[in-house]
């Protein structure tokens, strides 16, 4: 298979202290470097039907050490396996700590692919710059990537609708107690095969509204994917849950802006004052994380190949603009709400049936199938894209 990016080695990269301010040039990830120690008793590859998002990991993992004052180590492909880390290292006690989430899929003709894999490494580079953590090449990690799915391909399962989810992840591993950027990171990867998101049929997911509880705000981190990010809301997502709810819909500021849903971005179809069919999803910016299935469902919809057009409502406009719960709420009550779905990596797109707000259900359409029909038509021209079945330069062969 022939690798997707460049494998030269990268120039070095440039880094202020960010204790001293002091510049300082460090060696960058260098794909030449790498060391692949290969498993001496590959695990045994479980039936597809039995696995769970999260819980199988396949026979290796890529690791890359770093420091303040030597730049990035030599990338090794290893075993999977346990992590030696120093009680007190600053992951465990400041959180800097980030992560992606990607996949890898099996085409008709039995290649692999990665989509997008430069969305990730761009947004994660993002991540760690605001995280004082270091950066790297986005193109070399990308190429480590390929060759770590590639020799743990065995685990990507045949059966449609499967795929290896991909989890990089970078955290700061400095041994010692005191807020400040650290002198020691870890860059991982690890993978684990899973199974479609909705195994038995589409299931629209019911949603309670909060301004109690907020996942963002303006000038904090909700546009980064941090741990942090993500823990603040299982408590809430246990409270909506317990009243029967699947996930919360973030509300934000007093004139109850809406955000994002759950984990995912939102998007809102309606019936616009000049009769368009009109797609709505929040604006980028501190609150938002920008998501690679939103751009994606962004640029199909603005630009759609010859392919999708006919598939799309006429007059159909894309709008990235802020919305508020009570406009939402008005534009249900006068029957023009189309259709919402919430998107990303895991799902895809999910479609969403009802909104509980102040003590009340809204009611959103979905089809009998319990998909919106712009939601299923763009969900299935992203899986077009990510299979192969219709050729994109998003889908990249492995």
């Amino acid at each position: 298979m022939k690798a997707a990016y460049s494998t030269a080695a990268p120039s070095s990269k440039i880094y202020r202290d960010a204790m001293t301010g002091e510049v300082t040039s460090l060696p960058d990830i260098d794909v030449s470097k790498l060391q692949i120690e290969k498993i001496a008793n590959p695990k045994t590859i479980p039936p597809s039907n039995t696995l769970r998002f999260g819980h199988t990991f396949s026979d290796h993992m890529l690791i890359i050490p770093w420091n303040s004052g030597s730049g990035w180590g030599a990338p090794t492909i290893k075993p999977y396996g346990p992590l030696t880390l120093d009680p007190s290292a600053v992951c465990f006690h400041y959180a800097p700590q980030l992560f992606e989430g990607m996949k890898a899929y099996r085409d008709s003709e039995g290649n692999v692919r990665l989509f997008r894999p430069d969305m990730n490494m761009a947004r994660m580079n993002r991540t760690a710059e605001r995280a004082a953590l270091p950066t790297f090449d986005g193109q070399s990690m990308v190429e480590l990537i390929r060759r770590l799915v590639v020799l743990d391909q065995n685990w990507i399962p045949q059966e449609p609708g499967y795929s290896l989810y991909i989890r990089p992840t970078l955290i700061g591993t400095q041994a010692s107690l005191g807020v400040g950027a650290s002198s020691d990171a870890l860059l991982y990867v690890i993978c684990s095969p899973v199974g479609p998101y909705f195994k038995n049929g589409f299931k629209p997911v019911k949603l309670l509204a909060t301004s109690k509880n907020v996942r963002a705000w303006p000038g904090g981190t909700g546009a980064f994917k941090l741990g942090a990010n993500y823990v603040q809301g299982v408590k809430p997502q246990h409270e909506a849950a317990e009243k029967g709810y699947d996930q919360n819909l973030w509300l934000f500021g007093e004139g109850e802006e809406l955000t994002e849903v759950g984990t995912m971005n939102l998007f809102i179809v309606v019936r616009n004052d000049a009769g368009e069919t009109e797609l709505i999803t929040p604006p980028l910016g501190d609150m938002i994380l920008p998501g690679v299935v939103r751009d994606s469902i962004l640029n199909l919809a603005r630009d759609p190949p010859e392919w999708l057009k006919e598939q799309l409502p006429e007059n159909f406009k894309v709008t990235e603009r802020r919305i508020t719960m009570p406009e939402l709420a008005k534009l249900a009550e006068e029957g023009r709400v189309v259709e919402s779905f919430g998107s990303g990596t895991a799902c895809i797109i999910a479609s969403i049936s009802c909104v509980n707000w102040r003590e009340k259900d809204i009611t959103i359409p979905v089809e009998a199938d319990g998909s919106g029909a712009i939601a299923t038509v763009l969900r299935n021209a992203i899986e077009a894209v990510q299979l192969g079945r219709e050729e994109h330069p998003w889908s990249i062969v492995c």
